[in-house]
């Protein structure tokens, strides 16, 4: 019995939440609201596990876009 795999598992959900935790505290600094956080961490969750409707998706990146050439979001 290999007890290691599950030590190493919860050691890496760790670390994802303190990134998570960390990116929203980043969103709220330049402004974003939490509903507006919410929803730029959940398009990046659906396009990093293969959304279907890639036309949309592209048009919420090309706002984003748009937010960090008007200066609203730092890059």
């Amino acid at each position: 019995m290999n007890i290691q795999k599950p030590v190493d598992e919860q050691r890496e959900m760790a670390t994802d939440a303190d990134a998570a935790v960390t990116e929203r505290k980043r969103l709220a600094q330049c402004g974003f609201t939490s509903e507006e956080i919410g929803s730029v961490l959940w398009l990046r969750q659906w396009y990093q596990s293969g959304g279907s409707d890639r036309v949309a998706l592209v048009r919420r990146w090309e706002f984003l876009k748009l937010l960090v050439m008007y200066g609203k979001l730092e890059a």
